[in-house]
């Protein structure tokens, strides 16, 4: 599928102003929350996740840390961090950051969990700045398109450095066929205008296969896997090992 032109700068998108309504920030949460479910978002990263799992050291405590960057509603943190912990005889540890206070607000009043086996918990945190906190293994979804090519190959950096065994991310393609996609589900799932306004923004920030590529030799983090998913998806895997 033929890709569009990069961007020359990556506009922000609507979703990330801090002065947005709280109810208008709200709706947009919950039609991400939607597209992740029609795309089998938490599946598709819970089961990387678990793959890497079998990456690590046997000497690897009882309890998995895992971090979901940049985690916004925290709906799909709470997902593939239930996912995981049915599948591993580990206790499964999610924490989920966000630089939004009123994301983390909204993630910590509808999907914290606490049990036995899973804790679900949610802090806000710049990302971007300062180190990442020190864990098992790390995913985010649908925020690399948010970075230019520097950040972006700080945030591969910072992850792998913070990160025991590996992480993997999922985002989108920029590809013609990604922009109708986005263009027909953000309407068709909700009728969130944010959302409506920053899906197909969202597609022509985002990058080729072999841009993700280039970031990843730029970071000088050898070896990642990268598998196309439906809806015009990629889901980058690395580990240490």
């Amino acid at each position: 599928m033929a890709a569009l032109p990069p961007l020359i700068q990556r506009p922000p998108e609507l979703m990330d102003d801090p002065s947005l309504d709280a109810s208008q920030h709200q709706e947009a949460l919950k039609a991400l929350a939607r597209i992740h479910l029609v795309s089998r978002t938490a599946a598709q990263l819970a089961a990387c996740l678990v793959a890497l799992t079998r990456k690590l050291p046997s000497n690897t405590g009882k309890t998995l840390r895992i971090l979901d960057i940049a985690c916004g509603g925290g709906d799909l943190t709470t997902l593939v961090a239930a996912r995981v912990a049915r599948k591993v005889p580990h206790r499964v540890e999610c924490i989920g950051l966000d630089i939004s206070q009123r994301a983390i607000g909204w993630a910590s009043r509808n999907h914290a969990r606490a049990s036995e086996r899973l804790d679900v918990t949610f802090r806000a945190c710049d990302v971007l700045n300062g180190e990442l906190p020190s864990c098992t293994l790390a995913f985010h979804s649908l925020f690399l398109h948010h970075l230019n090519d520097v950040q972006a190959v700080a945030q591969l950096r910072a992850m792998a450095a913070a990160a025991q065994g590996g992480f993997v991310f999922s985002d989108l393609l920029r590809t013609r066929l990604g922009l109708f996609l986005a263009q027909l589900g953000t309407r068709v799932l909700s009728r969130s205008l944010i959302a409506q306004i920053d899906g197909p923004l969202s597609v022509r920030a985002a990058r080729t296969v072999e841009e993700y590529h280039r970031l990843f030799r730029e970071a000088e983090l050898p070896a990642p896997t990268l598998r196309r998913r439906w809806p015009e998806r990629i889901y980058v895997t690395w580990s240490h090992s």
